[in-house]
Formats: structure tokens, sequence, C-alpha cells
């Protein structure tokens, strides 16, 4: 079996990325330059409205690409189905169930997951010794 590299961008998801294996040609892909309105294709309201309530935060926080909107919606349609069988007195199946948990760990939209991704504001790390610097006066001594 192939040994294939992960990805730059899930390195930066998962924490795992360092500057000194950092790929040179990693690809980048388009940001959404706005919060698009739901597919027309999702199956119900419940669908729907998961797709208004995670696309603005997944804008906000620079992690809505435009190769990646299928996935959302996907990850919204299995929400409505979810919720559509709870509602019902049924229980969704595992394997149902473990499509959604994978996809909302991609988004990073597990508290595990949002551990293991980094902040796209205010990522400036301040130096420790900072408050060690000596003043003008004592480096005159």
């Amino acid at each position: 079996m192939p040994i294939t590299k992960k990805p730059g961008n899930l390195k930066s998801i998962s924490g795992t990325s360092r500057n000194d294996r950092e790929e040179i040609n990693a690809v980048e892909l388009p940001l959404a330059d706005a919060v698009p309105n739901a597919p027309d294709w999702l199956p119900n309201a419940h669908a729907v409205k998961e797709w208004e309530r995670l696309a603005p935060i997944l804008h906000a926080n620079k992690l809505l690409t435009e190769a990646g909107l299928s996935a959302l919606a996907t990850l919204c349609a299995l929400h409505g189905k979810i919720v559509q069988l709870f509602a019902a007195g049924e229980c969704p199946t595992g394997h149902l169930l473990s499509q959604y948990r994978n996809l909302i760990n991609d988004f990073g939209l597990t508290p595990v997951a949002q551990g293991k991704l980094k902040q796209t504001l205010g990522n400036e790390k301040t130096n420790p010794f900072a408050k060690f610097k000596r003043s003008k006066s004592e480096s005159d001594i």
C-alpha cells in the first residue's frame, strides 16, 4: 500500500503542521466570498435550518470554501434526516450517525475537533521572554 502524505490544510486543522515540514506546493482552496443560500435539494426544513445556522459560523471562521459547500450540504441533509427519524420515534442507524459524526468532525464542530483548529484571527504568538527585556536605563550600566 503506497504511503501518501497528509495535505497541509488537514495538518493545520489537526494541529500537526510544522514550519520545517511545510509543503511548498500546497493547494489553497478559495474561501466562499459570502454565506451562500441553502441548496434547493436539501430534503426538509430541518436541513435548511441547519444550513442557515452553520454556514455563517463556518464562513466567519474562514472554514467555508467553495469546494466544501457540497460537504456542508450533505452534513445538513444528514442532520435533517436524523431529526426526522427522532421526531417519528425511530432511532437512526449507526451508519447514519457515524457519517454525520465524521462530517461534523471534518468541519471542526465537536469539542475535540475544535481543539485541533487554529484560530484565524489574533494568532500572533507573544514572546515569552519579553517581560525580561531591559529598559534603556538598565542597558546603559
